[in-house]
């Protein structure tokens, strides 16, 4: 990706990144884990007490994304890398496929993120993510 520092984990964070965008399910996504991954989410507006997962959490989270958005996308900004671990600054935004409490279906969800890679053989053994999520709550028109 033009901007982002030439290295083979950054290139996998592309990647993995892409991947989810596009909807990647069972074997497609879990290529990019080790088996024993710990994907952590920090507490954030949809989770506020945070989450933890280990690879079948996080395939089973992804169908439940799939059937949640009907659209997603990362805007990677900035990565850094140094030996096995990766720093990632990301714009996600989602489109809601059905509602999500008093979001409608067609609701932009979006975040500003920083997602923090750890690797073993080419594979994340550890992701941490920090989501900041812009306002939830629907603002009523003023018209």
């Amino acid at each position: 990706m033009p901007g982002l520092p030439p290295h083979p984990h950054v290139e996998t964070a592309v990647r993995y990144h892409e991947a989810v965008a596009h909807g990647a399910v069972g074997e497609e996504l879990a290529r990019f884990f080790d088996e024993y991954v710990v994907q952590e989410e920090f507490p954030n507006a949809l989770f506020p007490d945070g989450v933890r997962r280990g690879l079948s959490d996080v395939l089973e989270s992804a169908e439940r994304g799939r059937a949640l958005l009907s659209h997603q996308r990362f805007d990677i900004h900035n990565a850094v890398a140094a030996g096995d671990q990766v720093a990632v600054e990301v714009t996600w935004s989602g489109t809601l496929a059905v509602p999500m409490g008093t979001l409608p279906a067609g609701h932009v969800l979006r975040a500003h993120i920083a997602v923090f890679l750890e690797f073993r053989d080419g594979r994340i053994r550890a992701q941490r993510n920090y989501d900041c999520y812009e306002r939830l709550e629907r603002v009523p028109d003023s018209g």
